[in-house]
């Protein structure tokens, strides 16, 4: 199933499908196929020119990008669309005819952009280019069905959506997990608690990947906080605990610039650091280090800069993350997608 340099030259039983505006079933030799009727920017050259490249969602529509059988695997997709609407179109994906979504996340997040704003990101996992072109490479397998929507839970309608799978009919291996992901907010954070990322996730499985969307509403370092990952019952002491935001991010002594690389990255999007209102993003990618569970995960990260006296100070910052994680089915339903004021970036 897995693809890298050192067996792309080997021959494999796989079929290789992709969906988009202009084939949205996938179907074999059915792309191209839509006929202008004399309309549009291709009306004088007929069909298989260009004729539907995007799709349109009206205000309060959920749009099937995905309704197709396995087994397969998701090898990447494609994504771009006006950054107005990053928090507004939310995914949702669906494995094996499951009632509950194992992913569902505002779109942008998913893609790490966030606040409105475009970002470049040069990791692997998840590669955002100029301009506002959004690509994720986590491979997600399926055994018998695979169901993508995106809803546009907005008062707007939203032109201009363009979006890309490419995915491979073949068999999946017996021990492959389903890929999951979730989005939660804090805003602002409740003095003296920590930011849940996540909790109630039950099963077999891995985590692989966290991005967050911090805006910070002191001045000064807001980066002494600690990542903790409750592992296979662990209740008040975590199995695995960090020794500062920056620090699990990659980085070091409070950042000092902007970076982006193949697992890790940090970006002031708006302001400074250090500057009451900065709004950053930060993202890293458990590619070669999974975090492994067997049972149950839970994870927080504390939000903490300075008083006087070199004391702590429990920050009530405006903080969301997705995170990405493999497990086995069924997983535990999510919590509803808060309403759009409660996500809406202002």
């Amino acid at each position: 199933m897995r693809n890298d340099l050192g067996n792309l030259a080997l021959s494999r039983e796989a079929e290789s499908r992709s969906l988009s505006a202009e084939n949205p079933t996938g179907e074999k030799a059915k792309g191209a196929m839509e006929d202008p009727k004399g309309e549009g920017p291709a009306r004088d050259l007929g069909q298989g020119w260009k004729v539907r490249p995007c799709i349109t969602l009206a205000s309060g529509e959920t749009e099937t990008l995905m309704d197709n059988e396995g087994p397969g695997v998701i090898r990447h997709m494609w994504i771009t669309f006006n950054n107005a609407h990053y928090r507004d179109v939310i995914i949702r994906i669906y494995w094996d005819g499951q009632d509950q979504p194992s992913i569902q996340a505002p779109l942008g997040d998913f893609l790490c952009n966030s606040w409105k704003e475009r970002q470049n990101i040069l990791a692997i996992p998840i590669n955002v280019n100029p301009s506002g072109g959004m690509n994720i490479y986590f491979p997600m397998p399926f055994r018998k069905h695979a169901k993508i929507t995106v809803e546009n839970d907005s008062p707007n309608e939203l032109g201009g959506f363009f979006y890309t799978i490419n995915y491979t009919l073949e068999d999946v291996a017996d021990d492959a997990l389903y890929f999951h992901a979730f989005w939660r907010r804090s805003n602002p954070l409740p003095y003296g608690e920590e930011f849940l990322m996540v909790d109630g996730i039950k099963g077999r499985g891995q985590y692989v990947g966290t991005f967050m969307a911090w805006q910070q509403n002191n001045a000064g370092w807001w980066g002494e906080g600690e990542i903790k990952m409750f592992l296979d019952g662990d209740k008040e002491f975590p199995t695995i605990c960090g020794t500062g935001t920056e620090d699990y991010f990659g980085g070091a002594w409070g950042f000092g610039a902007d970076f982006s690389a193949p697992y890790l990255g940090y970006q002031q999007v708006v302001g400074k650091s250090d500057e009451v209102g900065t709004r950053m993003t930060l993202y890293r990618f458990h590619v070669h280090d999974p975090v492994y569970f067997k049972t149950d995960l839970k994870i927080t990260m504390q939000a903490l800069g300075w008083r006087s006296e070199g004391r702590y100070l429990p920050l009530q910052d405006d903080i969301s993350s997705v995170v990405y994680w493999y497990q086995t089915l069924p997983h535990s339903p999510f919590e509803p997608m808060p309403e759009r004021n409660l996500r809406e970036i202002i």
